[in-house]
């Protein structure tokens, strides 16, 4: 599909009330390179009845004008700290970026289908930013009216500021506040981002961290899977985790165990990636996926903590384990993963991030993040619940997206090379 969105309208939207001049410092979580950059949603609405163009985007404008009050550091601009590995947010009411725009072409069904290219849904987020840090507005929406009534709404967010569960709490309040519901209250907003200042560990290495370690390259990993990219998408209804969770507690190797539906369908995914892939057999390969430590990390977080409360948990197993050994070992793997992140694994990351700007090495690794769980499917903005959430572009990063009206479903998605596109739907289905 060519070029099918115009944009009408393009404003910078300051907080509609003043809000603290200063400097804010960011932690060493949400300083880390490896978070460098901006998070791009969409989320589409079907068209509602009596639905008024005008008077929606002006609602949804006051609405992002109110919520950057208490979220004024998303009305900043990042920059990092002189001498030092971190980053820092200038408030001065700078604002964020509001675009409207309209679609001759999509429609809300267009959604339903998988798109064509990596990049086919880009217009939808027209500003793009490919340096976090260099000036650029932390928050851009985008609502763009679709050519059967319904609309798009593209958002980037800064990960730097705020991780998805944080993002999502944000739009969430703007929401709120669009829908016009009286009494809407105020969110706790908390900054905090102190709390993940560590002090220097005497004990552990980067040993213990394998998400930071490099592995050989047996097969020139980076141009194998970045070539020629094509989207997927495929649904995982509650019946199918169930039959997924069967096999793989007949195919684990330890002793009464038992899994919930993200270790085995994370598990699932990567082996059917892997195989679809035919990486040689000794190459080692890596699943990294985020966890939120906002019930991990000691002594805790305060309530409406929105910074990055998140670190990347490490699967590893050669090529052909994976494949000969069964998606019960997979599933193993991802389980023993998640139970090493404790709060003390935390501290170590920060330290990690902070002192030696230590941050992933892409060989051999696939990046799995979950949305299904973070509360975008609740954003209603007056339409509705959205139809569809998922990412603007569809990268060779994997994604478990909500599915709308089905929270024990989930639908994943991620761009393998063409040449491994039909193996990885026929491993994903057996």
């Amino acid at each position: 599909m060519g070029s099918s969105v115009r944009v009408k309208e393009a404003v910078v939207v300051t907080p509609s009330e003043p809000t603290p001049n200063c400097v804010m410092l960011l932690s060493p979580l949400d300083s880390q390179l490896f978070l460098r950059f901006t998070i791009e949603y969409l989320l589409v609405y079907k068209p509602g009845p009596g639905l008024d163009r005008v008077t929606t985007t002006a609602r949804l404008k006051a609405a992002l004008a109110k919520a950057l009050v208490p979220y004024y550091p998303l009305a900043g601009r990042i920059r990092p700290i002189q001498n030092s590995t971190g980053l820092e947010v200038v408030c001065r009411a700078q604002g964020a970026i509001f675009i409207e725009a309209v679609s001759d072409r999509y429609t809300v069904n267009e959604f339903e289908k998988v798109p064509k290219t990596v990049l086919q849904w880009r217009k939808l987020l027209s500003l793009s930013v490919p340096d976090v840090l260099n000036g650029s507005p932390p928050l851009i929406l985008q609502l763009t009216w679709l050519s059967d009534g319904g609309a798009a709404l593209g958002i980037g967010i800064n990960h730097c500021i705020c991780d998805g569960i944080g993002g999502a709490e944000f739009l969430n309040y703007v929401a709120e506040l669009a829908s016009g519901r009286r009494g809407c209250p105020k969110p706790k907003a908390v900054w905090d981002r102190h709390v993940f200042n560590v002090k220097p560990m005497t004990r552990g290495d980067s040993a213990s961290h394998p998400e930071f370690n490099r592995v050989a390259d047996l097969c020139g990993f980076m141009n194998r899977v970045t070539n020629n990219l094509k989207p997927t998408c495929v649904l995982f209804d509650k019946r199918r985790l169930i039959e997924l969770k069967g096999v793989a507690r007949r195919t684990c190797q330890i002793v009464d165990s038992s899994f919930t539906s993200f270790e085995v369908l994370a598990a699932h995914v990567w082996r059917s990636w892997a195989r679809a892939m035919v990486f040689p057999p000794n190459q080692i390969l890596k699943l990294l996926f985020s966890v939120n430590v906002r019930n991990r990390f000691k002594p805790g977080l305060p309530d409406g903590y929105y910074g990055n409360a998140i670190v990347m948990a490490c699967a590893q197993a050669s090529a052909r384990e994976l494949g000969e050994r069964g998606i019960g070992y997979g599933s193993g793997l991802v389980k023993k993963a998640k139970e090493r992140v404790d709060s003390e694994y935390v501290k170590r990351v920060a330290e990690l991030v902070s002192e030696s700007r230590a941050s992933p090495d892409l060989v051999g690794v696939l990046i799995l993040t979950q949305w299904s769980r973070m509360g975008l499917d609740r954003v209603e903005l007056g339409m509705e619940k959205p139809e569809f959430v998922g990412p603007i572009c569809n990268e060779r990063y994997c994604l478990f997206v909500p599915v709308k009206g089905e929270r024990d479903s989930v639908k994943v998605m991620v761009a393998v090379p063409a040449a491994a596109f039909d193996n990885y739907h026929r491993f994903l289905r057996e």
